[in-house]
């Protein structure tokens, strides 16, 4: 097991895999993404934000990786599939952590955890961090199809669509062109952190709130609009996406502009996992966040 690990036992009776890493006064509460992905890409976090005295937290969430994965088709555990669950989660894991006044940083779908957690629960936290996520998955949609139509040729793009229609997202392929998206705009360098991801997801989660891929969102969060409760998110806040990648930069002013202190930075050559992609300029932009805020100098 890895040094500074924690199993939690939540109030349901599941159990979390948690780590802790560095020392200090400062808290960070790390979200990863999928859903059902793993806390993989937050491991560096640690050695990265020494030097700030940064203790670092992470957890795989229910139903992902080292935490209990239940048994989705038995009676009531529907309720475990929803948002309000994964969010109230959150809450549970920072109580059961015993931290407070902390920094919260979500990826993707942990972006939206993030946004939902500060508009909740804010007066816990001392800053968030949103790392490539929107508040309207349509905007994202449109996107991600708008990219796919650059990248593709017609006749790659028909096929894809075809198979799409069809269900049919095994063709070998289908999974080479969504290999060819993901080469150029969500994992960039494809370290072992994130190609770890896809043997290592939990599908059962990842189906009920994505669907069957990328490109047309049929799960739950084809219902993901969070822009008119952005101005409950009164916290300094830092969104940062990658100048290169699936999440539209064009929603992240949006976000800048309606959350009342929100600080919009953006990382050059990096993708949706711009952490990896571009790691100096990540952590430069997330370091200078959390002294600034700190330090009372934060300004949006």
């Amino acid at each position: 097991m890895k040094q500074g690990t924690t199993i939690l036992t939540l109030d349901n009776g599941y159990h979390l895999w948690t780590n802790t890493q560095g020392t200090g006064d400062i808290h960070l509460l790390c979200l990863h993404g999928g859903p059902g992905g793993n806390h993989e890409y937050w491991e560096n976090f640690g050695k990265e934000l020494a030097d700030l005295g940064v203790q670092v937290h992470m957890y795989d969430q229910l139903g992902s990786f080292y935490s209990d994965q239940p048994d989705y088709s038995q009676p009531g555990n529907d309720q475990l599939l929803t948002y309000d669950y994964f969010l109230d989660e959150v809450e549970e894991v920072r109580q059961k952590l015993g931290i407070d006044n902390f920094y919260l940083i979500g990826q993707s779908w942990g972006g939206a955890l993030v946004q939902m957690y500060a508009a909740k629960y804010g007066q816990h936290l001392k800053g968030a961090i949103i790392s490539s996520m929107v508040d309207e998955i349509d905007e994202y949609v449109t996107n991600i199809n708008k990219i796919r139509e650059d990248i593709m040729t017609p006749e790659q793009l028909k096929f894809m669509q075809d198979c799409e229609a069809k269900n049919d997202y095994d063709n070998d392929e289908y999974q080479a062109l969504v290999d060819k998206l993901n080469a150029g705009y969500v994992d960039r360098k494809q370290p072992l952190a994130i190609s770890h991801l896809i043997p290592t997801m939990a599908t059962d989660v990842y189906g009920v709130f994505q669907g069957d891929n990328e490109f047309v969102v049929t799960g739950k969060l084809k219902d993901w609009h969070f822009r008119d409760q952005l101005h409950k998110i009164t916290v300094p806040t830092l969104i940062t996406f990658g100048e290169h990648e699936t999440m539209p930069i064009a929603t992240a002013k949006i976000m800048a502009e309606k959350i009342p202190h929100a600080r919009l930075v953006t990382t050059p050559n990096g993708g949706h996992h711009h952490m990896i992609d571009n790691a100096p300029v990540y952590f430069d932009h997330l370091k200078t966040f959390i002294k600034d805020v700190e330090n009372g100098n934060f300004n949006d």
